[in-house]
């Protein structure tokens, strides 16, 4: 199977992507969304990520990948809830702006424009590619 690849969000004064670099990595928990759930779920070793800030920027920020599948999120009793670890990859060029994808006619059907609030996204490779192009504006 081949590499996919994904957009995760958080809010940058909850953990922030200057965080996430310092840390060299998290585990991904407190996802409370079904589907979002069912996107953990399909990751793999290896598959990648955009970090997304949400609420303050709105901004595409940086390259993660996956290091652990399959975890139960530890944070959850009810054995429901889905967790991934993540790990910094690069810091993106140039943030790309959810304006600037949304003004983006090759964009027009990415998930983090028509499914909003979904805080972890599939991402087609189409879009992949368009999106790191644009982070070098």
């Amino acid at each position: 199977m081949s590499k996919r690849y994904w957009l995760m969000k958080s809010e940058p004064a909850a953990y922030g992507w200057d965080r996430l670099a310092r840390d060299g990595g998290t585990v991904w928990d407190g996802v409370r969304n079904h589907t979002a759930k069912l996107n953990l779920q399909a990751m793999k070793v290896g598959d990648q990520a955009f970090f997304y800030h949400s609420v303050t920027g709105k901004e595409i920020v940086g390259v993660v990948e996956i290091t652990r599948a399959g975890m139960a999120d530890p944070k959850d009793d009810t054995g429901i809830w889905a967790a991934v670890e993540i790990k910094p990859v690069r810091t993106l060029e140039r943030p790309v702006t959810l304006a600037e994808i949304k003004a983006d006619p090759a964009l027009k059907d990415i998930e983090l424009v028509r499914q909003s609030r979904l805080s972890v996204a599939e991402i087609r490779p189409k879009e992949w590619d368009r999106i790191l192009s644009m982070a070098k504006a």
